[in-house]
């Protein structure tokens, strides 16, 4: 295959940025995006010139570190599909392919393709975790738990905190984000000791993260290469008012 590539290259996070075209010959259908990535690296690192920085780490749709828009869509034209998992046979051969970062307030361009993603990573720290005793694990069998409960709390737990329905968002939103897990842990036994302080600290980091606020559009369960269903946003609300006009909060 031919490709035209025109990818966004930025060399720090005050710099201005923009769009480069380069040409790509012989790439084989099979390549995996990433892969192609790769090749084209090759070919500029042997030319002398600076390759693509690009997030990346498993390549097998489990760590979310790959993040990149793909002709205006985060992740690409496959649905339920991460980067890295795309192949080059979605496109056809003299295609032009835009390749951005991801796009939000909350996720500052660090280099190229790159961006900073620790705002998940303080969100979970605000409550996304559970307090459990050390020692030996209990018997599997000594918390019931309903097979719907567990059916529910295994899908929202698919998240791969890949940032994909912030990219997607036009407010920039991570409700997706933040339902998925206030959803994972409410239902279980285990996480009802911080349930309702979970959901207002991990809403107001949200908040003070720069993140945009929910206004159910959608973009974002489309975008999600796990499939994360968007009723977890109306869970996050549900558990936020019992919170806070409930007074459930401690």
């Amino acid at each position: 295959m031919k490709l035209t590539l025109r990818v966004w290259r930025q060399s720090g996070p005050q710099d201005k940025g923009g769009m480069v075209e380069y040409k790509l010959d012989d790439v084989s259908p099979d390549a995996s995006f990433l892969e192609m990535l790769d090749v084209l690296n090759e070919k500029l690192i042997a030319s002398g010139e600076e390759p693509v920085a690009f997030d990346h780490d498993c390549r097998e749709g489990i760590c979310g570190m790959c993040s990149l828009v793909i002709n205006g869509t985060p992740h690409g034209p496959e649905r339920a599909t991460t980067t890295c998992q795309l192949h080059m046979r979605k496109f056809k051969d003299g295609e032009v392919i835009d390749i951005e970062p991801w796009r939000a307030r909350a996720f500052p361009v660090v280099k190229d393709l790159v961006v900073d993603r620790s705002a998940f990573d303080r969100m979970i720290q605000a409550g996304g975790y559970i307090s459990a005793p050390t020692g030996t694990a209990p018997e599997a069998h000594a918390t019931p738990v309903p097979k719907p409960d567990a059916d529910r709390a295994f899908e929202a737990a698919e998240c791969i905190g890949c940032g994909a329905c912030v990219a997607a968002c036009p407010n920039g939103s991570a409700a997706l984000f933040l339902g998925a897990k206030v959803t994972h842990l409410g239902l279980m036994p285990q996480g009802q000791p911080e349930r309702w302080d979970r959901v207002v600290s991990m809403l107001d980091t949200h908040d003070q993260e720069g993140f945009g606020g929910c206004t159910n559009t959608g973009e974002c369960t489309v975008a999600c290469p796990k499939g994360i269903p968007l009723d977890v946003i109306g869970r996050l609300n549900h558990d936020y008012l019992k919170a806070t006009a409930g007074g459930k909060k401690r």
